[in-house]
């Protein structure tokens, strides 16, 4: 009967899964997003911009300096808070990731900040997008649905990818989604 019980127990559990934003969401740092327009003239726009941002056809965008090294990166005390509580709550039956359109080389970087902010970044799982699309963010959570995660809590400060991981709860009715969008 024990082991009946046990297998229950396994099929019933919750999978959870806790996303964080980096950029603007974490961590603020002084990296621009370069725009170089047809006429010639440059924008220099920070993430929370970039996150507005109506681009035109002609726009070509320069992300190297959200490559390698943070610049000058200071916290999101409010969402680092938040960020500290859940992973000092464990990781059994949850996974927390930090889910970035930082490309991969900036990986040690993020890492780095992590345990100069005193979060063990062995717990936490980094997705480095390389892409600032909305829809490879709430692709990625969905590739986690499919896994069998059933409770998702999402934290970014852009509404555009806010609203795509919301779209979500369209396909998976059955599936807890949280989508929260960082505002201060």
């Amino acid at each position: 009967m024990k082991p009946l019980l046990e297998n229950w127990k396994e099929y019933l559990k919750e999978q959870k899964l806790r996303v964080f934003d980096f950029d603007d969401t974490l961590a603020k740092t002084d990296a621009k997003i370069i725009v170089n327009k047809a006429d010639g003239s440059i924008l220099d726009l920070t993430p929370g911009e970039y996150a507005v941002y109506g681009p035109e056809e002609d726009d070509e965008f320069d992300y190297s300096e959200f490559r390698g090294e943070l610049i000058n990166p200071r916290e999101v005390k409010a969402v680092t808070n938040v960020f500290r509580r859940i992973v000092a709550a464990g990781t059994e039956d949850r996974k927390i990731a930090i889910l970035t359109a930082r490309a991969p080389d900036a990986y040690s970087a993020i890492r780095d900040y992590l345990i100069e902010i005193g979060v063990d970044p062995d717990d936490v799982e980094f997705a480095m997008l390389g892409t600032s699309a909305p829809e490879a963010k709430s692709s990625w959570i969905e590739d986690h649905i499919k896994k069998g995660y059933s409770d998702i809590y999402f934290v970014d400060d852009s509404g555009k990818n806010v609203a795509a991981v919301n779209n979500l709860k369209k396909s998976y009715p059955d599936v807890k989604i949280r989508a929260q969008k960082v505002e201060y």
